[in-house]
């Protein structure tokens, strides 16, 4: 039996991860997902990445866990690299899925389009509480493309904005980056949630972790809600000793 931490990503909170919860469930793991700070739909959204991080390690802390497998989804990467930094002999493996592996002194916005990023920033300026919502268009053609229209709305209307603080907050991960930690990379292959190429998920993010286990899957970027029994397979086999 393997024990999971599940740390969800941008617009996302801790029930993204229910269907994969459910499926390692059956196979006689544990798997746990807490919500981080500044998100889920009615919370304050006014966080900084430290502020997200620290809600990982608490809810972690309170659970008592140890020996266990540490999964960032996409942006969830910036945040399990720090949670990796504060608790790493708690951490048996970390597994990005999809995720952002940040260079040490950069932020998640730096590692977008430039054309993303400003995007993100009129959003977040033209807002109230300094969130920016990802539009439904970029959704279904970017981020759910194997999900049938149905579908892609039903996901669609989980999801609520993303505080804009955490993601430009640049990283000191000088600290990440000397850690002995076993770590993998699952990489769905049809994931565009960056356009492939030049801003790709692989081998860009991966390649920065040094020595890595590579995962690969059928499937786009939101395969939690599309295919999490395939990603429940997935994440034992990159946990895995």
């Amino acid at each position: 039996m393997s024990v999971f931490v599940l740390v969800h990503g941008s617009w996302h909170d801790r029930a993204a991860w229910q269907g994969t919860i459910r499926q390692l469930d059956r196979n006689g793991h544990k798997a746990f997902a807490p919500t981080m700070a500044g998100h889920g739909k009615g919370v304050n959204k006014a966080v900084d990445h430290s502020q997200c991080t620290q809600s990982i390690v608490d809810a972690i802390t309170v659970e008592s866990l140890g020996d266990f497998i540490l999964v960032g989804h996409s942006f969830g990467g910036t945040v399990i690299s720090k949670v990796a930094e504060a608790i790493p002999g708690k951490i048996k493996r970390l597994v990005f899925l999809n995720a952002f592996v940040l260079r040490d002194g950069k932020s998640l916005t730096d590692e977008v389009p430039p054309e993303t990023a400003e995007i993100f920033a009129q959003m977040a300026a033209q807002s109230p509480d300094r969130t920016f919502m990802i539009p439904f268009p970029v959704w279904r053609e970017t981020f759910v493309n194997d999900a049938d229209l149905e579908t892609a709305k039903w996901t669609y209307a989980q999801l609520s904005p993303e505080p804009y603080q955490p993601t430009n907050d640049r990283l000191d991960l000088k600290k990440f980056y000397s850690l002995n930690i076993p770590k993998s990379y699952i990489n769905c292959t049809e994931d565009i949630a960056l356009p492939p190429g030049e801003w790709g998920w692989h081998p860009r993010m991966s390649n920065r972790l040094g020595l890595y286990r590579l995962v690969q899957m059928a499937g786009s970027h939101e395969t939690l809600y599309t295919n999490p029994l395939l990603l429940a397979e997935k994440l034992v086999e990159a946990g895995r000793d």
